[in-house]
């Protein structure tokens, strides 16, 4: 599930060109005004696809200035889901997910948020705070809440 919560009118046909260009079909959104930020819109997307579609969409929509997107890849019985989340300011965050939508850390990514915490460099909550996204889950809030009951579009690719 693609949920772009805010774009330039500008970029939204770029958007559905670079999303098409990794699904392999064309892609046109229902673009609605995003009323978080005058002057953005904003769109849903789902597909059904293989594992990893995610982070080729997420790698073809990242770095573009004043676009907010999330993204969700449903785990399957063989693979972990993903989340993507990306800001403006704060690039762009990835997690692994479970099969019920937790956010799993690994074991060096938690060690090293411990160092760093003791070094004095940060605090442990901080640490465990960016390392389930709550940065990017604390920006893009109001525009996920300005977003509701927008329509959705589904798409089915044939794998």
């Amino acid at each position: 599930m693609l949920y772009v919560h805010s774009a330039p009118s500008a970029l939204c046909p770029h958007i559905e060109w670079a999303v098409g260009g990794v699904l392999g079909v064309a892609v046109s959104l229902d673009w609605t005004p995003q009323p978080a930020q005058p002057g953005s819109y904003r769109a849903e997307l789902s597909w059904s696809g293989v594992a990893g579609t995610a982070a080729a969409v997420a790698s073809a929509l990242r770095g573009w200035n004043h676009l907010r997107f999330e993204m969700t890849e449903e785990p399957t019985s063989s693979t972990e889901g993903t989340r993507f989340s990306c800001t403006p300011d704060l690039g762009i965050f990835h997690a692994i997910t479970g099969p019920h939508g937790d956010i799993l850390i690994p074991e060096d990514r938690l060690k090293a948020a411990v160092v760093k915490s003791a070094l004095g460099d940060t605090t442990l909550l901080n640490e465990i705070d960016s390392l389930l996204g709550k940065p990017w889950d604390d920006e893009l809030e109001t525009f996920r809440h300005a977003g509701e009951g927008a329509p959705v579009r589904w798409l089915h690719q044939v794998v």
